[in-house]
């Protein structure tokens, strides 16, 4: 794999992890027509970032899906440029394929705290998009297509075993630390911060609405070497808060 198609990954794959929410096109196959036809999904995405999309059998998007699976996902970083389209945005395309796998699923709610309503409903499915390439726009000059071999991260197995129980043991028993990495690293307001997820690059945060990421140093694979990199970015945070306070250091 050549440099520019490793960079060029890590910049998608970097906009996939931060994006909650993507532009979904699928084709009016039923009606004969293939024209395209664009809707609005929530969006999460698995360890090695495949995108996965909780969709109702209701929906025309899912309609289009059973009957062509191909599908196109657009994801955007284009807010706060006076010129949109100086913004990055990657158009993902690929096979739609039913997903019900509980551990992705709850990787998903926990991505997104609403869909826990609807999650378990018999006409609501998990789905993920097996990529088959990408096309990033990221500026002038910037424009590439890559293939899923360059996109995708490691799966990371034995961390997606333990994500859910890293995820559920910071929150109850660090709670303060995840709350300082957001704002004393991250710079974000204080509040009732907490952890969504874990992946080989970095982790997840939520408050109310609001998400943030964090990257990791070095890559993580299981378990410990989440500790690792959590413990780490623990301490940078309390270090942060110290030189900020020095008469009011972290705890």
């Amino acid at each position: 794999m050549s440099e520019q198609a490793n960079e060029v990954g890590t910049a998608v794959r970097g906009m996939l992890r931060r994006a909650d929410r993507c532009r979904l096109s699928t084709a009016l196959a039923r009606d004969g027509s293939g024209a395209p036809y664009g809707s609005l999904a929530l969006l999460a995405v698995d360890l090695d970032a495949t995108p996965l999309l909780l969709l109702s059998d209701l929906a025309d998007h899912t309609k289009n899906l059973e009957a062509d699976p191909r599908i196109c996902l657009l994801v955007e970083e284009t807010e706060g440029f006076a010129d949109p389209l100086e913004g990055a945005r990657a158009g993902l395309l690929g096979r739609a394929e039913r997903f019900d796998e509980p551990r992705c699923l709850a990787r998903y709610v926990r991505r997104h705290p609403s869909a826990e309503l609807y999650a378990g409903f018999r006409d609501f499915h998990l789905y993920r998009v097996v990529l088959e390439r990408a096309h990033l726009v990221a500026g002038f000059g910037r424009i590439h297509w890559i293939g899923a071999d360059a996109l995708l991260g490691d799966a990371a197995a034995a961390l997606a075993e333990a994500e859910a129980a890293i995820v559920e043991h910071m929150n109850l028993d660090h709670g303060e630390a995840v709350r300082l990495i957001a704002t004393a690293l991250l710079g974000r307001a204080a509040g009732a911060w907490q952890l969504t997820g874990v992946d080989p690059e970095g982790a997840d945060l939520r408050r109310d609405v609001e998400r943030a990421r964090i990257a990791f140093e070095s890559p993580v694979l299981d378990a410990e070497s989440c500790r690792v990199e959590l413990l780490r970015l623990a301490r940078r945070a309390r270090a942060a808060q110290a030189a900020a306070n020095p008469e009011n250091p972290a705890p």
